[in-house]
């Protein structure tokens, strides 16, 4: 089968398309063929790697895992002899990060609780944009002990055009805030069509500088000082962060406690996060049978341009999700 691998860390000339072996499954594994993936902002992170210290866990001097894709939909075509939950032809979706990854590839091979079935009305590259940047996008709505966003809070999502930011726009709204996406200047209308009150174009204009006070704010890459965010945050405000580059990943883990304590605006990472926990994607899911949120496919690929797929996401072009067709 083909798969995109990589074999050490780098830039998007370690992505090769390779002929491997098919997995089997054993135990509770169910092997799927993959219908649809879809690229994410984790994948562009995993090759560098980015934040140069995720190597501790990845491997110091090349990563163990050579596999590339979390996100994936597609059938099962077979089950081994442990696995109950699913039959050859259901339909199925998933997060790889936890099971090793390898989305980008003909079939995939993981334990049977990986995988929850399609719901009725999804299409497979629908469901294949789901699993990681939706989740996401409800848990950064979300504090740890339950605390969300209320109607009428005012609510800015910093990427707005990207993998987790339509979504983020959509379920703020559907819990009724007022909505400011921040975006560059050619996605703006793109923004405001996912139902955002309000775009920020950051190649003009620093959210933090302009006076404005928010509830909430998303981030799903941090350039912006803790203490710029602060200030844009009214009293009890919240800030979480869901990625970005080394320095604001260690400010938002170690300084944003203390910011937070010395405030009483709540800042920080989203260490809360729970990859494609259920409620989570039951909740999208609910909300998009509901038309309250809607998936958005910016490009597809064939599996041979995969390379093309995570250049087009890494160099800002998409706007919403870009999907893999083996």
């Amino acid at each position: 089968m083909k798969a995109a691998m990589r074999e050490r860390y780098g830039g998007l000339e370690v992505v090769e398309l390779r002929d491997v072996a098919k997995p089997r499954p054993v135990d509770d594994q169910v092997l799927v063929k993959v219908r649809a993936a879809s690229v994410n902002r984790a994948d562009l992170d995993g090759i560098a790697p980015r934040p140069q210290f995720v190597r501790l866990f990845m491997g110091l001097r090349a990563p163990r895992e050579h596999r590339l894709g979390i996100d994936v939909a597609g059938v099962v075509e077979a089950v081994g002899p442990n696995a109950g939950r699913f039959k050859p032809g259901d339909g199925v979706f998933a997060d790889l990060f936890s099971f090793g990854a390898g989305s980008f590839a003909e079939y995939v091979c993981a334990p049977e609780r990986a995988f929850l079935p399609i719901p009725v009305g999804l299409t497979f590259d629908e469901a294949a944009t789901l699993p990681h940047s939706a989740v996401l996008a409800v848990q950064g709505l979300r504090l740890r002990g339950g605390r969300t966003i209320q109607r009428g809070d005012r609510v800015l999502i910093d990427g707005a055009s990207g993998n987790v930011g339509p979504f983020a726009i959509q379920i703020a709204k559907a819990l009724g805030a007022e909505v400011t996406g921040v975006a560059r200047t050619g996605k703006l209308d793109f923004v405001s069509s996912l139902g955002a009150d309000h775009v920020v174009d950051f190649t003009t204009t620093d959210y933090t500088l302009t006076g404005e006070r928010y509830d909430w704010i998303v981030d799903t890459d941090s350039h912006h000082s803790l203490f710029a965010v602060r200030r844009a945050l009214r009293p009890g405000g919240v800030y979480v962060t869901l990625g970005g580059t080394s320095w604001p990943i260690v400010a938002a883990m170690l300084v944003a406690p203390f910011l937070s304590w010395a405030s009483a605006k709540r800042l920080g990472l989203l260490l809360w996060w729970k990859p494609f926990n259920q409620p989570d994607v039951e909740r999208v899911t609910d909300l998009i049978a509901s038309g309250a949120v809607r998936t958005v496919i910016d490009r597809r690929f064939p599996l041979e341009q995969v390379v093309d797929a995570l250049r087009w996401v890494d160099e800002g072009h998409a706007r919403g999700k870009v999907v893999i067709i083996p």
